[in-house]
């Protein structure tokens, strides 16, 4: 038998289908993530942003992939900024400025790979 990955209880359940905004809720007055896989190639994370919530302008050494599974965001990649809806998704440059604003409260996916 080969090893394979356990899935945690943070990790996404492997051949199993899953409606991604269902995995993480909505907390007043706050972002909240959910690590769904950590491999070392990438990671999958889900997050739900309360109305007014964000996170600040950073850079990442790698790019990363965001979907809005719900709502609307804000999202600036060096001071030029986008606004999604549920549907949408936007590539993040690695080393670019970038930062993410909740108008009202959205999800989203976060893909980063590491290449």
């Amino acid at each position: 038998m080969g090893s394979s990955p356990q899935a945690g209880k943070n990790q996404l359940p492997p051949s199993q289908v899953t409606r991604l905004a269902d995995l993480i809720s909505y907390q007043e007055g706050a972002v909240v993530s959910r690590t769904l896989v950590k491999q070392p190639a990438g990671n999958i994370t889900v997050f739900a942003f309360d109305a007014g919530h964000g996170l600040s302008e950073h850079t990442a050494k790698f790019d990363a992939l965001v979907q809005i599974l719900e709502g609307q965001a804000e999202i600036t990649i060096s001071n030029k900024p986008f606004k999604l809806s549920s549907g949408d998704a936007i590539l993040l440059p690695a080393n670019e400025a970038h930062a993410v604003l909740a108008p009202a409260p959205f999800k989203m996916l976060l893909t980063m790979i590491r290449s």
